[in-house]
């Protein structure tokens, strides 16, 4: 067996393991019979094997790493699929160093499911293995990119804390503001959990269809897509096919001229229209109830103090890592590669926006006393914030990380 094969077999059994761990994490929670104080012991101990599974899970992805490392001849982290791989494997370290201080399992039940989605997300992306551009060929790139990921890792870890506090205490026996923004965040992560599942059923038909265009370098290019096209390539034209009649509905706009970006858009329309479709589902299926609702039900065991602090220590943790990778060791090869510390170039700008977000969230927490809620609605918009510079700033901005 290749070491790419083995990396390829050693992920998806990292997103399995994931996958049953969520479920054990979830029931040692909300399982009605460990909810009493005679069942608490008993649930503790699920939540024991719940752990011992993900951990299994981490150690499957640490050998897709290596795994893949050995395939590629240098650090997988040089493209969208290995970092987004990566990243995910840096949540999940996180989640397991909280876990062993607090032996809390309501984390895990949030922190899990992200990884899997995450890691479906990166599966979207190609996954060959290819030389290094000679923009990469640094030893900066494992310095920086891994430092990065370990940071932005640890922070997202805030986000989960931070959520189910949110969910914990947020009333949802009347409408507010407060439940219909919860109910957009839920919203956002099933319209994630909908792209995973869309992107598979139509990668397993196999279905792609093909634009002649010009690509962001102003050169002629083709362009597949693999889902039908709702927005195409800006001035595409397709390559005829007896079974690609549909489509696409409207174009691209001019100025989304990142790499690859018309298909990255309709990737994200395709996913919320299966967003929708799957909320209104489990709408559906609540007879009508919110998913805050629901989720805040069985979730009356979490302590949300412990939720607070864990979201607060994450952020304490990670605010260093990321600031040392994203713009200490950023900028020093930036001035290696390109001969200058700062360009403002898209990503460059948006890690600064993520340092100043998080360096204000410590002055908030810090020296006004924002805790509780007001903290947790801060890692929330941090979330958002890392998501925007992993998915937008990378897809759909052109700059000089767009070789990504």
């Amino acid at each position: 067996m290749s070491a790419l094969t083995a990396s390829r077999h050693l992920l998806l059994i990292a997103f399995i393991l994931y996958t049953i761990g969520t479920i054990l994490f979830t029931i040692s929670v909300t399982g009605k019979k460990f909810r009493s104080k005679e069942g608490q012991q008993a649930g503790r101990r699920l939540g024991g094997v719940a752990f011992a599974v993900a951990l299994l899970g981490f150690l499957s992805q640490v050998g897709y790493f290596f795994s893949r490392w050995k395939a590629d001849g240098h650090v997988p982290v040089s493209n969208l699929f290995e970092y987004t791989t990566f990243f995910s494997m840096m949540m999940v370290l996180a989640f397991i160093i909280i876990y062993l201080i607090y032996k809390n399992n309501s984390v895990g039940i949030v922190t899990l499911p992200i990884a899997v989605i995450i890691i479906a997300y990166a599966s979207v992306f190609p996954t060959d293995v290819e030389p290094l551009i000679p923009a990469l060929q640094s030893n900066w790139l494992k310095i920086h990119v891994t430092t990065v990921a370990l940071g932005e890792g640890i922070l997202s870890l805030s986000f989960v804390a931070g959520l189910v506090y949110l969910i914990r205490v947020i009333d949802q026996s009347k409408r507010s503001a407060r439940t219909f923004w919860l109910e957009a965040v839920l919203f956002v992560l099933i319209c994630a959990v909908a792209f995973s599942a869309v992107s598979a059923i139509f990668q397993a038909q196999g279905y792609h269809v093909t634009f002649n265009w010009v690509n962001e370098k102003n050169e002629k290019d083709q362009l597949t897509y693999h889902m039908p096209a709702i927005a195409g390539p800006y001035e595409g034209e397709k390559i005829a096919k007896d079974s690609d009649r549909f489509g696409p509905l409207f174009e691209a706009p001019s100025w989304m001229n990142g790499k690859e970006a018309p298909r990255k858009l309709n990737t994200v329309i395709w996913s919320f229209i299966g967003g929708v479709i799957l909320y209104l589902l489990i709408r559906l299926l609540l007879l009508g109830r919110r998913i805050g609702w629901a989720l805040n039900r069985i979730m009356q065991g979490v302590n949300p103090p412990l939720m607070d602090e864990i979201s607060y220590r994450a952020v304490a943790i990670g605010f260093p890592i990321f600031t040392l990778g994203g713009l200490v060791f950023a900028a020093i090869w930036a001035q290696e590669a390109w001969g200058r510390f700062w360009g403002w170039d898209p990503k460059e700008v948006w890690a600064l926006i993520t340092f100043f977000f998080y360096a204000a969230y410590l002055h908030f927490r810090l020296s006004r006393g924002w805790e509780g809620e007001k903290s947790a609605w801060l890692t929330v918009i941090g979330f958002i914030i890392i998501m925007f510079n992993l998915i937008f700033v990378n897809l759909v901005i052109a700059g000089l990380h767009s070789y990504a």
